[in-house]
């Protein structure tokens, strides 16, 4: 009895032994598919040329002239900053021009935390609405932040209520498109990240209105950040309903289980008694 019971121990211990080794052999082979999922997911953060071409293009503009204005003559920059500076003077005499080449430039360069700010949240946003709304929306709240800062202190000149020399100053940089974008994002995302995000561009905002170093900046953030939460419900006209508020990144689609069809069934194991059973069916169906 007790060799009997001395085997069955042993008989066990070997079965748990080969079923830890199944485990882990899975577990080996399964590691390298979660690794790939997660760099897939990571991917996504960033832009690319076939999944969000315009951060992608636009990005590329922002890193050359980031490149150049940390790198190049610096009196050549100066004046070229000066040039696409969106003051009140330049916006009376060619509007269109500089207001387009005042969003070529990144304020700080290189180091600037605006660049890595632009191309995590352009990319979120264009991979839920497309390249086309992206850019709409990034333009409507720069152009729109502009001219609601600017136009005003045109106004005060004329009145005589500011000096002449407040018509020219240094104005330049992707802060309001890139507020716009934060705005429009916050009504795509879940309800913990749509708070995250607003009270993070909030924080940024109020921290600008009580430092004021730059009035006409620090006016304008707030101004387009609003324009880009009002811009949420017509960036959403057209798109699927689930897209609305979340889509299907392939990451997700890598962890849904295949269709039922594709397993194949298991095969049936034969019980006693089925031959004498599937006999009297078959005798019944031929009555």
């Amino acid at each position: 009895m007790f060799k009997q019971a001395r085997r069955n121990a042993r008989k066990g211990a070997d079965r748990v032994t080969a079923v830890d080794a199944d485990r882990n052999a899975h577990a080996t082979a399964a590691a390298p598919g979660r690794l790939r999922i997660a760099l897939r997911r990571l991917g996504r953060l960033l832009p690319t040329p076939t999944g969000t071409p315009f951060t992608f293009c636009y990005g590329l503009i922002l890193l050359g002239t980031a490149v150049y204005a940390d790198f190049g003559d610096q009196a050549t920059v100066d004046q070229l900053l000066r040039d696409s500076s969106t003051d009140a003077a330049h916006l009376a005499d060619q509007p269109l021009v500089v207001l387009v080449a005042s969003a070529l430039w990144v304020a700080g360069g290189l180091y600037s935390a605006y660049g890595v700010a632009f191309a995590l949240v352009l990319t979120a946003l264009e991979r839920r609405v497309g390249g086309a709304r992206t850019a709409g929306v990034f333009l409507v709240g720069h152009v729109l932040a502009t001219l609601a800062t600017e136009l005003p202190v045109a106004g005060a000149v004329a009145a005589g209520q500011l000096p002449e020399s407040s018509l020219h100053r240094l104005d330049y940089g992707i802060s309001f498109g890139l507020m716009a974008c934060i705005g429009a994002l916050s009504g795509l995302v879940s309800r913990p990240a749509r708070w995250a995000m607003l009270g993070v561009a909030g924080a940024m905002c109020a921290q600008d209105l009580i430092e004021l170093i730059d009035p006409l900046a620090s006016a304008g953030h707030p101004i387009a950040l609003l324009t880009g939460v009002a811009c949420r419900s017509l960036i959403r006209d057209g798109l699927p309903g689930p897209a609305r508020a979340r889509e299907l990144t392939e990451a997700e689609a890598d962890a849904v289980p295949p269709a039922r069809a594709a397993v194949p069934a298991p095969r049936r194991q034969r019980v006693e008694g089925d031959e004498p059973r599937a006999a009297a069916d078959t005798a019944l169906r031929g009555r």
